[in-house]
């Protein structure tokens, strides 16, 4: 499987590309259905009363001063397996592309801190054992710290 994936010409790719979502991905829906159901109501993609806020957090409790962040764990180099897995086509600059992901959400997480926000990150590989992911969600936005 691996080996047809890395035998695609760089406009294959570059349409294989283009259709990955940013927005309304299904590790985001399945958060905002969770916390729906629970009874929290949030503005999306970094949408708050002043504008928009540094780094577009996919979910804003402007109320709360708190946002959440839905992350893929490829796409921002997270620390398990599917994050570390590196694409054998093009390895420099997929590494550099996914290593400045990675700043920028630092940065952006500061930016947020700086301006009051307290910030949550989930990992799509968080996402399996629900019962955890939503102990973890209604526990930030209930008064526990981010991570």
């Amino acid at each position: 499987m691996g080996e047809s994936r890395d035998l695609l010409t760089p406009e294959q790719r570059s349409r294989n590309m283009s259709r990955i979502r940013g927005k309304n991905t299904k590790p985001e829906l399945l958060v905002r259905r969770i916390l729906h159901a629970k009874g929290y109501r949030y503005r999306l993609h970094g949408m708050a009363a002043g504008g928009k806020l540094p780094g577009n957090p996919d979910l804003v409790f402007a109320g709360r001063h708190k946002v959440i962040f839905v992350n893929g764990c490829f796409w921002h180099f997270h620390d398990c397996p599917a994050g570390m897995h590196a694409p054998a086509a093009n390895a420099e600059f997929w590494d550099a592309k996914r290593r400045r992901t990675r700043e920028r959400d630092a940065e952006q997480r500061e930016r947020l801190a700086a301006a009051g926000w307290e910030v949550l990150t989930v990992w799509e590989c968080g996402l399996k054992d629900r019962s955890a992911l939503e102990a973890r969600l209604t526990g930030f936005l209930d008064g526990g710290p981010g991570a």
